[in-house]
């Protein structure tokens, strides 16, 4: 690696120096080589190998059931592919809740397997222990409060979160709790704008916004809602910046109808 390529890495250090002097962070997901190239190449500061791959990348109707093998496998795709951003992979469910060994375990093997740069937890006091033993062993974590896709089935809806006066306080607990553990950042999801404002004037680390208003560090979206791949996820936060779905329809379609009216291959498409 070139020392000019190594100046214009994306680290946790540099992420505090943009919060530091106001630079807005940006952050998409990843799950595959070619994608990640391309996101990578466009100048993205964070890549998040998400368990949303659970949903758009194997069709599940929650990230519950995506394996840490399977994170493994998608995490290291977008590594090989990165040259400049910070790649981030979340810990799936079950693979640290409740037993801050197995935590542990689970983010080595993420480190080793994958070369990512850090881990994503959901969750505050109730996985503290587990955050910590992580930190202890100089794996870099970010936290995740707000709305936990993880823990749907005990909210049993995907509503905003921590409108009330007592939720909105444990968050703000959370995150505190989270940034003394040694986070290096937060993202904060589907929380009223002005909540999320007051967490990140409050925290000294970068907080990233899906969902939590403008007056974040940073936002962060899934990559196939951005780009119009899914469709029928349309939550007020998401902005589709293309509509990918219609262009990969049309260009098939025009395949098909070459491939059927014997136009492809023509004469120069052929040895």
């Amino acid at each position: 690696m070139s020392v000019q390529s190594q100046i214009k890495r994306v680290t946790t250090h540099r992420l505090s120096e943009m919060k530091l002097r106001g630079e807005k962070i940006s952050m998409l997901t990843s799950y595959d080589y070619s994608m990640a190239s391309l996101v990578d190449e466009a100048g993205i500061d964070i890549i998040l190998v998400g368990d949303s791959a659970s949903n758009v990348m194997a069709g599940h109707e929650t990230t519950l059931p995506i394996t840490l093998d399977q994170m493994i496998y998608h995490g290291s795709s977008v590594v090989r592919a990165v040259k400049r951003a910070l790649v981030v992979i979340d810990l799936p469910f079950g693979t640290y809740q409740g037993n801050s060994r197995e935590a542990l375990n689970s983010a080595i093997r993420i480190m080793k397997e994958t070369a990512a740069d850090a881990v994503k937890l959901e969750g505050g006091a109730e996985i503290i222990e587990s955050t910590n033993r992580i930190l202890s062993a100089g794996i870099p974590v970010m936290g995740h409060l707000g709305l936990m896709p993880q823990s749907i089935h005990k909210y049993g809806t995907y509503t905003v979160r921590a409108k009330e006066e007592e939720e909105a306080e444990k968050l703000m607990h959370d995150a505190k709790l989270l940034e003394e553990a040694g986070c290096f950042a937060i993202v904060l999801e589907k929380i009223p704008a002005a909540l999320g404002k007051q967490v990140a004037s409050e925290l000294k680390i970068p907080v990233i916004g899906i969902g939590a208003g403008g007056g974040v560090d940073g936002q962060v979206l899934v990559l196939h809602d951005m780009l119009g791949i899914t469709q029928k996820f349309s939550p007020r936060f998401l902005r589709r910046y293309h509509n990918l779905a219609a262009e990969i329809k049309g260009a098939v379609g025009n395949y098909i109808e070459d491939v059927k009216s014997m136009d492809f291959p023509n004469e120069k498409e052929q040895y």
